[in-house]
Parts: C-alpha cells; structure tokens; sequence
C-alpha cells in the first residue's frame, strides 16, 4: 500500500469514528485533514471506501430520516451512508497508536495530529519528539549549506533558504511548547508504598505487668519502719 493510500484509509476511518457520513460530506472532511495542497477526487475516494467495505471495516447504507449522517445534496450516491463497524474501530486504534517515523514524517505527521484527541499520551508524546529531532537534523542540514554556499546564492535563493530556516526554527518552537505539555499533563508514577510494620506482640496472658516505680503490687503490705 502506498503512503497516500494509507493516510487515506487512516483518515477516512477516523472520521468516520465521530459519526457516520455521506460520501459528500466524507470528501469534503478529508480535504480538511488532508490539506489544500493534497485535494482529494471522488475517482480517489470511492475505490478506498469499497476496499475498506471488502475489508470488513465500514459498512454502508442507504440514509434515512433518523440518520445521524450530516445532510447532503440530492442525489443518487448521495443517499449512502458510510459507518464505522467494530472491527473497523480497532484496526483504527491501532494506527494511531503506531508512533515510528512514518508517524512523524513530512506529509504523515499532520494527519496522525488531526487525530490526536484519540491517541494515547505516550504514542502522542513519542511522535512529537521523533518530529522535533527530524526537523533539528533539518535546521543543521540548512544551517550548514548556507554557511558553505552564502557567497554563491543569488538574493532570491538566499530568500528562500532563509525562508525554510525560519519555517523549520518556528515549527520547532511550537513542538517543544506542545511536548512540554504533554509531559506536564502526564502524571508521575506513584512511589510504592512501605511496608506495613509487624504488630507488636501482645504479652502473656499470665504475666503480671512490673509495678510502676514508687507503688507496690496489689494484695501486699508495707515494709515496717
């Protein structure tokens, strides 16, 4: 499968995880997640819907008046409604909770964000660490070409070098305000608690308690002068 294939399935199952949906108001959802600079066909989006009904993971139906689909325009496709089934639901789960490079990489890492209210915080906390140090080895590779190459750059590349510079140093300030975040919110580990201390032995039940200093056993008499 290739990668747009999967961020397609990944996202179409995500939302699909919120409410059912027309292929209509799925199509124009995805463009969100996607982004503008990846717009998404219906020739695209209906061959991944009909694999994912193979797979056993969406089912569809026609809409009726007490479905909970958002409304879309008339039409004959219009009228399925595509829905989120069990199995489909842990295979969801289990893509978000994948957290190696395809999670962070350029193209991926903002699809896997747009679903992170449904992440674990530790698989969250791992992405936008291995993001951060992908985008650091980033500012090393441009900060060491314009150092070598300053003086044969002409005024527009320079622009468009310092341009990457600064997109790469505010993306890293925002990941390491969001990572900061995570690990205040994630609570520590409790200590174990100490071992609960031995009770103390009782003492024989036929022993008779010393006498306090100053007083004499019961049933005894003074000692005359």
């Amino acid at each position: 499968m290739s990668r747009r294939s999967a961020l397609l399935e990944l996202a179409i199952l995500g939302l699909l995880h919120d409410t059912p949906m027309h292929g209509y108001e799925l199509r124009k959802r995805l463009n969100a997640v996607l982004g503008a600079f990846r717009p998404l066909s219906y020739g695209t989006l209906y061959p991944c819907l009909r694999d994912l009904l193979g797979r056993g993971w969406i089912t569809e139906a026609e809409a009726t008046a007490g479905s909970s689909a958002p409304p879309a325009p008339t039409s004959r496709r219009a009228r399925i409604v595509y829905e989120l089934t069990a199995e489909g639901k842990d295979h969801f789960q289990s893509l978000i909770s994948q957290s190696g490079p395809a999670a962070w990489e350029d193209g991926t890492f903002d699809v896997h964000f747009a679903f992170f209210s449904r992440t674990e915080a530790a698989v969250r906390l791992r992405i936008l660490e291995g993001r951060r140090s992908r985008l650091e080895e980033r500012l090393d590779a441009i900060r060491t070409a314009a150092a070598r190459g300053r003086e044969r750059l002409d005024l527009y590349t320079a622009e468009l070098q310092r341009h990457g510079l600064d997109s790469a140093e505010r993306e890293v300030r925002w990941l390491s305000e969001l990572i900061e975040t995570e690990r205040s919110a994630t609570p520590p580990v409790a200590p174990a608690p100490p071992p609960a201390a031995a009770p103390a032995a009782a003492p024989p039940a036929d022993r008779v308690p010393d006498p306090a200093p100053g007083t004499r056993p019961a049933g005894t008499r003074p000692t005359p002068a």
